[in-house]
């Protein structure tokens, strides 16, 4: 058996075999995304009732996500991936059980996301952690590039070629993409099965931790609260998505508002972004990012803040196409570099754990900044920007007045924001000097008991 798991790919060339598999399978589940999304707006008419799908998705994830840590790294890392692709094939298949014998009901699609939601809860970690047990470290920039490409490329290609199948003809388009949806998660099954992915190798700290699953889960946390250097990175990401939320937040808005609800202009915007972050992913895969991770951490988070204030200056397309490629394509190098240093630093046999702690974190800000955002723009700065106040003379010249100048000045702020946590990151040594300050986990003493 050992022979046999040692002649499957493995290292980079493994990797690319699961990427593969992995991003055919994200195409399809965005296309079945874009069609469902239709589907159920034509059949409620109601944006909350859309809203609650990302509730029901994210919901597992805020539940389970430190417990799914633990879980990753006390069994089979492949075994974990598998049965995460798995928990989401379930709740496709439902859906398209239900559609296909005309018995589909929107409540549906709310356990559907559930079980999609249970899956990527477990998908994120495992798969992280596996890039630091196939690959050596000095090709996680590459990969970490790559695996960019899975939420930018399909972001193009999905909503085309949904488009595509539900205008076909006498063809029922909705059953045909729903299967197509089903067939590629056994495609990403099947690659993972014809891999090896190597199990890590347990640290004294890895046995040392080891003990009930309440004790397991909580060490994710008081792990990274026990390193200063991780502490601070995760900190600038929380920081940081807090303002670059607020932007996201008001960037539909503000578009629409200065266009008259031009549908076609917000499209194009749209898509440009994500040319943007297929290139920057390309890019970073290719390179693989400063040998000093870090700068792509900070320097990104700079270059990102600076691109992301025209966005909220411009009038229209000539400005905000150049400026949301430019915010899209440093995106892949901040998250690639940043995952980098966390996997060289953390051993492989406590990623799981840290990981699922480090994102359930980050994502604290998600629920905060559509609050802070629209409140901030519906009012304080939308009405001062479309009055005589102190608010409007003082920038009019800046963002001009009217409707969406309120928002595109919330948006120049808050990017100015993102771009001074990424020089405040220059200036505390913890962060600046983390990867000299934290030894790689290939310098950690092994345990002597076999993993």
């Amino acid at each position: 058996m050992e022979i046999a798991a040692r002649t499957r790919p493995t290292g980079m060339f493994g990797f690319i075999i699961v990427w593969l598999g992995q991003i055919v399978s994200v195409l399809a589940s965005n296309m079945t995304g874009f069609g469902l999304a239709l589907w159920m707006y034509k059949q409620t008419e109601s944006a909350t009732a859309m809203g609650l799908m990302q509730v029901a998705f994210i919901t597992p994830f805020l539940i389970l996500s430190p417990f799914a840590g633990v879980m990753v790294d006390r069994y089979n890392r492949k075994l974990m991936m598998m049965v995460s692709d798995l928990a989401a094939v379930v709740g496709t298949t439902f859906v398209m059980v239900m559609y296909a014998t005309g018995q589909l009901q929107f409540w549906h699609l709310y356990i559907a996301a559930v079980l999609n939601g249970l899956g990527n809860t477990f998908q994120w970690p495992a798969y992280s952690a596996a890039i630091s047990t196939m690959i050596p470290k000095e090709q996680y920039g590459r990969a970490n590039g790559l695996m960019s490409l899975i939420d930018a490329g399909p972001g193009i290609l999905a909503p085309m070629l949904a488009g595509v199948i539900l205008a076909l003809p006498n063809v029922d388009g909705m059953t045909w993409i729903l299967a197509l949806d089903v067939t590629t998660f056994f495609v990403a099954i099947g690659a993972l099965l014809i891999v090896h992915i190597p199990q890590p190798v347990k640290t004294e700290e890895g046995q040392r931790e080891s003990g009930n699953i309440w004790k397991e889960a909580a060490y994710g946390f008081k792990y990274i609260f026990q390193r200063p250097s991780l502490l601070g990175l995760q900190l600038v990401f929380f920081v940081g998505n807090l303002f670059a939320g607020i932007q996201w937040t008001l960037f539909a808005p503000m578009i629409l508002a200065r266009t008259d609800q031009n549908s076609i202009v917000f499209g194009s915007v749209q898509t440009a972004g994500a040319v943007g972050g297929v290139i920057g992913g390309l890019v970073m895969s290719a390179w693989g990012g400063a040998k000093k991770r870090v700068h792509g951490v900070l320097l990104g988070h700079i270059l990102i803040g600076i691109a992301g204030m025209f966005l909220g200056i411009g009038l229209g397309l000539p400005v905000w196409i150049p400026a949301i490629v430019a915010v899209n394509l440093f995106v892949p190098w901040i998250n690639a570099s940043n995952q980098s240093i966390w996997q060289a630093k953390v051993a492989p046999d406590l990623q799981g754990r840290v990981f699922s702690a480090r994102r359930l974190i980050a994502w604290f800000a998600n629920p905060l900044t559509p609050v802070i955002g629209g409140t901030l723009a519906d009012f304080v700065m939308e009405p001062a920007m479309r009055t005589s106040s102190g608010l409007s003379h003082a920038f009019s010249w800046l963002v001009g007045s009217g409707p969406g100048a309120g928002m595109g000045l919330l948006m120049v702020f808050a990017n100015l924001g993102v771009a001074l946590v990424g020089v405040t990151g220059y200036f505390i040594p913890a962060i600046y000097r983390a990867e000299t300050l934290l030894p790689d986990h290939d310098q950690l003493q092994k345990a002597t008991t076999p993993a």
